[in-house]
């Protein structure tokens, strides 16, 4: 008996030391994650989350060069119409399934087709799809397209299992199954997203954690003590009020990248009948509620300094920022004139949704007092982030705080967003001119082209102002000093390749 009774501790010890070896990394994130589907989605929270669930075709480097990931090179024919891939080797889908050219096309005509699909604007160049052998594609496309490798480094790029997808159709989200390092496990909403590690990933030696867990946490406050607890490893956009404290905690490491995004208001111009109203049917309103903000005080007021007010979708220090449109001084008697030109000398009352976090809220509760001083009477919406987003899509909105984390390429700021029918024009704003410039931009790969197609499509959104915007936000991530290996990127996802957690 007292030799069973040993081998029994010595198989519990056993097995407790195998429970101890096991690392689950777990990230906060400020919002929940809307579906996990890359055609469908939208959110930069579930971006994080592909992240580690979908590699895609390219990647970048934290100074935004474009590198090989699934794809292992690829080379333009003469006049730029046609796009011929390589693929890497030896990679699976979670499901077994092999990835290859046929997996790609697949992908390509699921973002193209897929009625629910938000892509379509994205690899809309694309007229054609060969696949030359097992390892090599061929994309033909109707004219030059200067954004597509840029695409494939976001979600257009992500390869989905075309097994998965036929089978599952619109719920491929509940059980999402792509070619990353982790797979999924499980996931309840508003409390947490669950990834194991992928044992058949083709870097699988990079990988040091055999789980992540990612929890939506949208108080900062609650979320930078559940990581001084303990209770998290790391979480993502550190309020910048909390940016000081957090670089005096010894125990706390701070990570910091500039985004190439924005943050700004969008207005529904003719989402259906929420759309009208004075706001989003006279350009004259939604002027005057821009120079009705102050800017530089918004930016130190709520975010002490450490970002960049902004009025475009690119960043004043960006090469494609158009000189011309500064940044606005606030006006608030200029404001008042627009309103009485526009006949709304009384003033007007508008409601505009944000997301229920305290950073987001204090930026809509200044901008409220700001706005309120010439004549603008601002009603808040405070809604979950993803229904935020379900609301603004369904044209349920008037105006919304809403921002955008930003693309390598400068056509992933704006054309989606300011095309006619395109994949995240959620204000519905249509303009023939727009569409001319935004579509130009994309057939050349000469810079200086491409800027003054840029030029005067800034120029238009000024004049019309479908998107009112507001600053360029830094992203900042605050890590548990045991962390090791993590590297920022300006795009503001978490790459876990290489890291590690000493605990």
């Amino acid at each position: 008996m007292r030799i069973l009774k040993t081998l029994g501790l010595a198989a519990l010890l056993a097995a407790t030391s195998t429970l101890a070896q096991a690392q689950d990394l777990r990230v906060g994130l400020q919002e929940d994650p809307d579906v996990l589907d890359p055609d469908q989605s939208r959110t930069f929270v579930g971006r994080i989350v592909y992240a580690s669930l979908c590699d895609k075709l390219v990647d970048i480097t934290p100074d935004l060069e474009i590198i090989p990931m699934l794809a292992s090179g690829w080379e333009w024919n003469a006049d730029g119409t046609e796009l011929t891939m390589s693929l890497r080797e030896g990679v699976t889908f979670h499901d077994g399934e092999p990835f290859n050219a046929q997996a790609v096309a697949a992908n390509i005509d699921r973002s193209q087709n897929f009625e629910l699909s938000r892509r379509k604007s994205e690899v809309k160049s694309i007229t054609s799809t060969e696949v030359i052998d097992d390892y090599t594609i061929k994309f033909t496309l109707s004219a030059p397209d200067a954004t597509l490798i840029a695409q494939f480094a976001d979600r257009s790029g992500m390869m989905l299992s075309p097994k998965a997808t036929a089978e599952a159709g619109e719920a491929f989200g509940l059980n999402p199954v792509c070619a990353g390092p982790f797979k999924f496990k499980e996931r309840i909403q508003q409390d947490r997203i669950v990834l194991e590690k992928f044992e058949d990933y083709y870097r699988a030696d990079e990988i040091n954690f055999d789980s992540v867990t990612f929890l939506p946490i949208p108080d900062t406050t609650v979320r930078l003590a559940n990581l001084r607890a303990g209770d998290l490893h790391m979480l993502e956009r550190l309020a910048a009020t909390d940016l000081s404290s957090a670089e005096a905690d010894d125990g706390l490491n701070v990570e910091k990248a500039t985004s190439l995004g924005y943050q700004g208001i969008t207005i529904n111009i003719a989402n259906g009948a929420a759309a009208e109203n004075p706001l989003g049917q006279n350009a004259a309103v939604r002027k005057a509620l821009s120079l009705s903000i102050d800017r530089n005080a918004l930016n130190q007021v709520v975010f002490e300094g450490a970002f960049a007010p902004g009025n475009q979708p690119y960043s004043p220090t960006s090469p494609w920022y158009n000189a011309d449109f500064p940044v606005p001084e606030r006006d608030v008697e200029a404001a008042k004139a627009l309103l009485a030109e526009a006949g709304f000398a009384d003033g007007v009352t508008l409601e505009i949704q944000v997301a229920n976090n305290p950073v987001q809220t204090q930026v809509m509760q200044v901008i409220q007092a700001m706005a309120g001083e010439a004549g603008i009477t601002i009603e808040l919406a405070a809604k979950e982030f993803a229904t935020l987003l379900a609301d603004q899509s369904a044209g349920d909105y008037t105006a919304s705080q809403i921002g955008w984390s930003g693309r390598v390429d400068p056509d992933g700021n704006i054309h989606q967003f300011m095309t006619t029918g395109g994949g995240i024009n959620d204000s519905k704003y249509s303009d023939p001119d727009m569409d001319r410039f935004l579509n130009e931009a994309r057939l050349s790969t000469d810079p200086a082209v491409r800027k003054q197609s840029y030029n005067a499509a800034i120029a238009k959104q000024q004049e019309d102002m479908p998107i009112v915007y507001l600053y360029h936000p830094v992203w900042i991530w605050a890590l548990k000093s045991g962390v090791e290996g993590f590297t920022p990127y300006p795009d503001g996802m978490i790459r876990l390749h290489g890291v590690s957690v000493a605990e």
